[in-house]
């Protein structure tokens, strides 16, 4: 189990973040990035799970900026209220990531893994950041459209072939501009990856995670 702390970003604001340490000496750093329903139980549940797999791992609340503990549930009023917050927080939600990197980088290489909302500032973050060696990306719906952005480590993304919100062809677009990138597809919708909705696929969440280890392994 972890617990919650306080950080400040580069422009000063304070935000809160769920950190989870490994019983040993970490491998390495990981940063988790939220869906639009904030750092709820399922974000929790995945910062425990990596922390389990010897990294010291750290889930920032990015919409703290605008209403702190937002934890929503999977269903429309929980959709609506995300995707409003992400819209208010989007530009700065990368400050309070670095400040995320900065803690975690104590373990040594640091790398990020995001879903949905954060599947997009993965992505975002592995092109613009110089302190991060790995960077995963489940179903960023922002991804196709940054596809000419040029990331400065390695990247590996996950996405649904069944997923309304990111065509296939987009992502096929995509993936033919950046061979370098790992892309990934699977017979399944969006958020595919999370327990939590009616979405999830297990077959896909499994083999993706297995992916998912196995190129940090390799990368930190």
């Amino acid at each position: 189990m972890g617990e919650f702390l306080e950080l400040k970003s580069a422009d000063n604001k304070n935000f809160s973040a769920y950190i989870s340490q490994p019983l040993e000496k970490p491998i390495a750093g990981l940063v988790i990035l939220q869906e639009i329903f904030g750092v709820n139980t399922h974000i929790k549940e995945v910062t425990d799970l990596y922390a389990s797999k010897g990294y010291l791992t750290i889930a920032p609340a990015l919409f703290d900026r605008i209403e702190s503990n937002i934890e929503l549930e999977y269903d429309e009023e929980g959709v609506n209220k995300g995707r409003k917050l992400k819209e208010l927080c989007d530009r700065d939600a990368l400050e309070d990531i670095d400040a995320a990197i900065s803690v975690v980088s104590s373990a040594g290489n640091v790398g990020i893994i995001g879903y949905c909302w954060g599947g997009s500032l993965s992505w975002r973050m592995a092109c613009q950041s110089n302190d991060l060696s790995a960077s995963v990306c489940y179903y960023g719906g922002d991804i196709p459209r940054l596809k000419t952005l040029e990331p400065k480590c390695s990247v590996l993304t996950h996405f649904g072939e069944l997923d309304q919100g990111i065509p296939i062809d987009s992502v096929k677009v995509f993936k033919s501009i950046n061979p370098e990138v790992l892309t990934y597809t699977y017979p399944a919708d969006h958020g595919f990856n999370c327990d939590h909705r009616n979405q999830y696929d297990e077959v896909s969440a499994k083999v993706a995670l297995d992916r998912t280890l196995k190129f940090l392994k390799s990368n930190l």
